[in-house]
């Protein structure tokens, strides 16, 4: 792709970017994408397939440099002016109390992401993280976090929030702390205001205070659950044979909806991604049995009820963990848990977006992806407070990528990354039936 005079856009960065659910988010409210940095070969490889445009960094943040970064950036045509740096850094370490929790080795991925903003200087940044970081004895962490940005010439909006996704039209409960940081030459970036809510029969209806009703599953994946899951393979489902009037307008293959100013991917009719695993007849039926919106007593798996929301889709936890699957709800018409592309689109990611072709990888990237609804709603804040009219941005036709790419296993992708292939532990299969 030449941008050539075309680049109109902001310019974002996404640290610990994953599959790219903030960097989809972001590019839905405007911005270019101009670099990601990913550690995990295989999700760097599923966001190099999505961002072509991007410099798909797969690296140790720690082993990175702000040069080597904004280098990327410049190879791929952009300005070393950055308008963004966005990222959710993982924070695991919570000290005694007298130490500075900054300086606490577990949570060096947050020094990190500080060290890049104050060597990139953004006029904007957005930091993402879990709300118990808020709470209890975290907090002293999360005030040393934010005297570091002041420190670092960056006005905080306060009282740091914790947003849920389904306010911002995602059909999904998931909560996440948000730091918006503006630095102190340029107009203050707020928090979005909420588009959704529940209406409770002692409130003023939504059409009047200007809200609308929590996105549903049903509203999200209904016309899926009338195509078998594949069990064995992926050939798709012709997007035909899909309904994407309502919430799904959004999901479809070509821009539109909430993804109307994404540049185009050339794809082809078919929707991939609708597959899931095998379940034995006893689970079927365990399933069957289940009423909606409970959690199902032996696989302890929630089950979806069609007029409300997914409960939170999580990663489970990585290779070096033990590879443990994070639950997986079960739908709420038919007995089997979701696949891929449902999970995908609970997520609020539309059709055109891939994934890795395994289960495992799939439901671990959009585990741990921000809800491109919520990072759209965030970066239209930023877009609105440098006073630009994304109406006036343009979008591109970017050019398709190799099918392959979303095969590889950890070490032909690191392989493609010229990486040693053992930076992530290998996966230790378990030899367990499935549920």
């Amino acid at each position: 792709m030449n941008l050539g005079k075309k680049m109109k856009r902001p310019v974002a960065i996404d640290l610990f970017s994953g599959c790219g659910g903030m960097s989809l988010g972001l590019e839905a409210a405007g911005f270019d994408i101009a670099a990601a940095v990913e550690f995990d070969a295989i999700h760097t490889l599923v966001h190099h397939f999505n961002f072509p445009y991007s410099a798909s960094i797969c690296k140790d943040i720690s082993k990175l440099t702000s040069e080597e970064l904004l280098q990327a950036v410049e190879a791929k045509g952009f300005s070393r002016d950055i308008d963004l740096v966005a990222g959710g850094p993982p924070c695991q370490g919570f000290s005694h109390i007298g130490k500075r929790q900054l300086d606490d080795p577990r949570n060096s991925l947050v020094f990190e992401y500080v060290r890049m903003i104050k060597k990139i200087k953004p006029k904007y940044f957005l930091f993402e993280n879990v709300p118990g970081i808020a709470s209890g004895k975290h907090i002293k962490f999360l005030e040393e976090l934010i005297v570091e940005f002041e420190n670092m010439g960056y006005s905080i909006e306060k009282p740091i929030s914790i947003l849920d996704a389904s306010l911002f039209g995602a059909p999904q409960k998931r909560k996440r702390l948000i730091i918006i940081g503006s630095r102190l030459d340029v107009k203050q970036a707020t928090y979005p205001s909420q588009t959704h809510s529940q209406l409770e029969s002692n409130e003023p209806s939504l059409f009047d205070i200007g809200l609308k009703q929590l996105s549903t599953c049903s509203e999200a994946i209904s016309d899926l659950g009338a195509h078998e899951a594949y069990t064995e393979g992926d050939q798709g489902i012709d997007s035909l044979q899909l309904d994407y009037s309502g919430l799904r307008n959004s999901f479809s293959l070509k821009p539109s909806g909430e993804f109307s100013l994404t540049h185009t991917r050339q794809v082809s009719n078919i929707v991939y991604g609708h597959i899931g695993s095998k379940h034995t007849e006893k689970s079927i039926n365990r399933f069957e049995n289940t009423p909606t919106g409970t959690v199902e007593k032996i696989s302890r798996f929630f089950k979806l009820a069609d007029n409300g929301q997914c409960n939170t889709l999580r990663a489970g936890t990585a290779s070096d963990k033990g590879a443990f699957t994070a639950p997986r709800p079960i739908h709420y018409s038919v007995p089997r848990c979701i696949t891929v592309r449902e999970a995908a689109r609970l997520h609020s990611f539309p059709d055109w977006f891939r994934f890795h072709n395994t289960i495992w990888h799939g439901f671990r990237e959009i585990g741990n992806a921000v809800i491109p609804f919520l990072s759209k709603s965030l970066g239209c804040q930023i877009i609105k407070a440098m006073n630009l009219n994304p109406n006036k941005f343009e979008t591109y036709i970017l050019n398709p990528q190799k099918e392959e790419l979303l095969n590889y296993n950890m070490g032909q992708a690191s392989k493609y990354w010229d990486i040693p292939d053992d930076v992530i532990p290998k996966r230790k299969r378990l030899n367990k039936e499935a549920a």
